[in-house]
């Protein structure tokens, strides 16, 4: 017997959608059923645009989507502002949600939407897409290798992009009402993901917004960055940007080795991935150069890291649907410790650059 494929929804035609809709079909264990958006003419060109089968449904809302009783899970493009309407309805709905980032406004809105997936046993993960590339896997390997890593001591992380002038003046993510979050919720929320994966999830203490970000004229963040401090001594740093040049850093400091790479979120190439690791390193005598260079490690993947997304909340869904098993928990614990880091930069920003306590 044919194996049933996890029937998608999409809520919206953002742009982000395109690369959404892409990897679902290079999975399997999953279709697209249909997509929804606020007309049937942009559902319409949506499809169009990107090539969908005619089997795909289109619908002039989202309601229609969510009403679909053939559709097992929803994805939710849809600016930050819309998440907690839209991701509480589908999970009210019985239909598991992948979220895009960030996830909600702040951490109460983000527990609602919990509360809801939890009521109705629906899985919950959030489109942080690196997580999901076999890079990660590789780099944690190095960095949980007492021998070759050591301690973790220190993070940097950093992610800005150069927008544009219709950007900075049109785009949802600089409008206070759609993605208030602005930089800090569309960058920065990769760069407090990195940080905490890194630390292996564990919160740090207290957080402290840096001085000088940049708001436009409505009060979205354009630019900012903040320090992070944990209990045992070890620290993090980011900068993120709508202001600076293409740039996806991402530096790991331990005891023994360092972990270094420059495109942590997307990756220079599809199926190509690398990372630097290094390990006692230390300068030839009178300091003439570097005694070892660091190794370079590249990793080679058939599936490009969204489609790896996919599949692993495709696969989450079928066990849950099929099996009976209990919605994964890990998703929907680090989505809210991202969350929390973001609001507490937030709440830095508007005290004044004062440390504030991170309370889970």
């Amino acid at each position: 017997m044919a194996e049933v494929p996890i029937r998608f929804g999409i809520l919206g035609c953002a742009n982000i959608a395109r690369k959404v809709a892409r990897a679902i079909s290079f999975d399997p264990n999953a279709a697209l059923h249909a997509v929804g958006s606020r007309s049937i003419e942009k559902a319409t060109k949506f499809a169009a645009d990107n090539g969908l089968p005619q089997s795909v449904k289109l619908y002039g809302s989202y309601e229609g989507v969510l009403d679909d009783l053939e559709i097992d899970a929803v994805y939710v493009p849809l600016p930050t502002s819309l998440h907690i309407l839209w991701a509480v309805l589908a999970a009210q709905k019985k239909k598991h949600i992948l979220l895009e980032k960030p996830v909600a406004l702040n951490v109460s809105e983000l527990d609602q939407i919990l509360a809801a997936c939890d009521a109705n046993g629906v899985q919950f993960m959030d489109g942080t897409m690196w997580m999901h590339n076999l890079r990660t896997t590789k780099m944690k390997e190095f960095l949980s290798d007492s021998d070759r890593f050591g301690q973790l001591t220190m993070v940097q992380s950093c992610f800005t992009f150069a927008a544009d002038e219709d950007f900075l003046a049109n785009d949802i993510r600089v409008k206070p009402d759609l993605d208030g979050l602005g930089a800090l919720g569309d960058v920065g929320w990769y760069c407090i993901r990195s940080i905490l994966w890194a630390a292996d999830f564990e919160l740090p203490k207290k957080v402290i917004a840096l001085y000088g970000p940049i708001l436009n004229q409505a009060g979205v963040i354009l630019s900012c960055g903040a320090s992070l401090h944990w209990e045992d001594g070890k620290t993090a740093t980011f900068h993120c940007s709508f202001l600076a040049n293409l740039t996806m850093n991402l530096t790991a400091i331990g005891t023994k080795g360092t972990l270094h790479l420059r495109d942590f979120n997307i990756p220079f190439e599809e199926k190509k991935a690398s990372f630097s690791a290094s390990t006692g390193s230390r300068f030839q005598e009178l300091e003439r150069g570097w005694a070892s260079l660091p190794s370079e490690h590249i990793i080679m993947t058939d599936l490009p890291q969204e489609a790896c997304m996919v599949r692993g909340f495709s696969s989450l869904v079928k066990g849950i649907k099929e099996k009976g098993l209990k919605p994964e928990k890990k998703w929907p614990t680090i989505s809210r410790k991202t969350q929390l880091i973001l609001d507490a930069v937030k709440t830095s920003i508007e005290n004044g650059f004062e440390p504030v306590e991170v309370m889970n």
